[in-house]
């Protein structure tokens, strides 16, 4: 049997190329890239009208300050936040939560008479502690609101709403929405109120969620500014 073989004239087929690997190694990583700083003078602390506002015992509002306005489920909240609060609220439904707004803008007529019923019914040292002076009230920016659960009534304005599904859901998601619950737990001496678990303040998302990665609990220690009692 006559076997047949390729010419010498025919090309043959190429060894296939050995490619070499580079060792994991001597991969070259790119140095993750530093966090910026945050601006903390991106907005104004002083004026009434900037989301970043601080309005204590110590630094009051004129007034006849009055923020710009939009409805919120029949509530007035200072336009800025009116939609971030619809969100807050919306998701907290789609959560079971329930939550209504039990109190949202005040003018300072309104906060005049609200601070007084409480000094009437417990004393103006006690007033001091739960209740704002008028013009030293966030209600009055239209950046506060302060929330119930009808399904937890024994809580409402209460320190255990901090422990009702709504409290511990305001607590780690609020940032998400540009709220921070503005006093909290051993900030009294800081902010001049004892702790509301059920009081959001709106101040954006960027600064939310700074104050949460850096774990700072009140505004006057974020932006180094005084707090405390009346002088």
């Amino acid at each position: 049997m006559t076997t047949a073989c390729a010419s010498p004239s025919e090309p043959r087929e190429a060894a296939p190329e050995t490619v070499a690997q580079t060792p994991a190694a001597m991969t070259v990583q790119t140095p993750a890239r530093p966090r910026p700083a945050f601006d903390r003078t991106a907005h104004s602390t002083d004026d009434p009208g900037s989301i970043w506002v601080v309005v204590n015992k110590t630094h009051p509002t004129d007034a006849g300050y009055r923020p710009p306005i939009s409805l919120v489920r029949g509530y007035q909240v200072a336009t800025p936040a009116a939609a971030p609060l619809t969100r807050l609220i919306d998701e907290s439904d789609r959560h079971g939560l329930g939550f209504k707004i039990a109190s949202a803008y005040r003018s300072y007529g309104y906060q005049a008479g609200v601070y007084g019923n409480v000094v009437a019914s417990s004393g103006q040292a006690a007033a001091d502690r739960v209740s704002a002076r008028p013009g030293h009230s966030e209600h009055q920016t239209g950046l506060a609101v302060d929330l119930v659960t009808p399904a937890s009534p024994s809580c409402d304005f209460e320190a255990c709403f901090a422990r009702t599904p709504g409290g511990r859901w305001l607590a780690r998601d609020a940032w998400r929405y540009g709220f921070v619950v503005r006093y909290q737990p051993g900030s009294t001496a800081v902010t001049g109120y004892s702790p509301e678990p059920w009081h959001l303040r709106y101040v954006g998302r960027p600064l939310a969620a700074e104050l949460r990665r850096t774990h700072t609990d009140t505004l006057e220690q974020f932006f180094d500014i005084s707090g405390g009692d009346y002088q």
